[in-house]
């Protein structure tokens, strides 16, 4: 591992949750941050197309690295003299902005799935540092359908076609880049953690509150390589007028799987069932389906992601295919 080039896993982990915390919100937090779905989609501030000239300089960069492995490639081998500028845009909207980012129309079908993936990993190192996605060092997730077990607690959702409840990444950026739709379904749904707060806040101030004490996070696959089975985190950290969440509804409500770990209490059943519903009114979220080419990024610390079921296509050249890449913001 080279951190010029990228986080492990567990740095980047640490870099996400480390939350200035000064003690709960007093009142909403509001700011540009706290979007509702039916006022952005109205919008297309958040939509990015490129032109020409900047698609042919992605493409050059990523001809430039050809034959290397993503490992081996760092920023300064990444050259975007034309589109750096605009880059630096879309990361301050990923830190201080909506946390939301789409870019629409690059031609992944003429590239094909190696050119794309070096494009997507150079695009990434222009906005932050790449960083692994589980403790087994992988760089760029496929998410696409594995023939795997929805049910199964150590298999990763975004292995099958099942829905995805709402969660964040261990990282501060998700970066989602299509290469091949769905069928039919298989949309994108966002809403915003502040959103979601404020109006937990308005609701059910006492509630609100809860989320910034621990829930235990069941962690899955690392206990069963003998790890922790479970761990404490405070969902929402509030400081210098910032909201910063880290939610997970499945990891939260699963860790009542290992028999030696308390059970949720009626309040924090009351919690997360609240907070669900919030995120989940018409009007909060806002659902995209991808086309191929698109990319989008969010923010794990203002936004929520989750996806809807999905039927795949037949043949295998044309099933939903997306690469998912994580980033640390310095």
């Amino acid at each position: 591992m080279n951190d010029s080039t990228h986080r492990s896993f567990a740095s980047q982990a640490l870099h996400y949750f480390h939350r200035p915390h000064d003690g709960p919100a007093p009142h909403a937090v509001g700011g540009v941050a706290a979007w509702r779905g039916q006022d952005v989609c109205s919008r297309a501030d958040w939509l990015v197309h490129l032109s020409e000239a900047e698609i042919a300089e992605l493409e050059s960069a990523a001809l430039a690295c050809g034959g290397r492995s993503l490992a081996e490639i760092g920023r300064s081998d990444f050259s975007l003299p034309i589109l750096s500028k605009r880059i630096r845009g879309w990361a301050s909207e990923l830190a201080d902005g909506r946390g939301l980012v789409l870019l629409r129309g690059l031609p992944v079908a003429r590239w094909g799935e190696e050119l794309a993936s070096i494009v997507f990993w150079g695009l990434g190192h222009h906005i932050g540092v790449p960083g692994a996605q589980n403790p087994q060092g992988e760089l760029l997730g496929h998410v696409r359908d594995y023939g795997e077990d929805a049910d199964n607690p150590f298999v990763r959702k975004y292995r099958t076609p099942a829905d995805i409840a709402y969660h964040c990444d261990l990282a501060d950026v998700v970066g989602l880049l299509c290469l091949q739709p769905a069928k039919s379904g298989g949309a994108s749904r966002i809403v915003s953690s502040v959103a979601v707060h404020d109006e937990l806040l308005r609701r059910r101030p006492n509630l609100a509150r809860r989320m910034y004490e621990p829930f235990l996070l069941d962690t899955r696959d690392e206990a069963k390589e003998g790890g922790m089975p479970w761990v404490p985190v405070q969902p929402c950290c509030f400081a210098q007028g910032r909201l910063r969440t880290f939610y997970h509804s499945d990891y939260f409500r699963s860790v009542e799987r290992h028999a030696d770990a308390p059970a949720l209490t009626a309040l924090e059943r009351e919690v997360l069932d609240l907070y669900e519903e919030i995120a989940l009114s018409p009007g909060f979220f806002l659902d995209m389906l991808f086309e191929a080419g698109d990319v989008q990024f969010i923010s794990n610390h203002t936004v929520l992601h989750a996806r809807t079921g999905y039927e795949d296509w037949p043949t295998r050249e044309k099933r939903r295919h997306l690469l998912r890449l994580w980033l640390s913001l310095e």
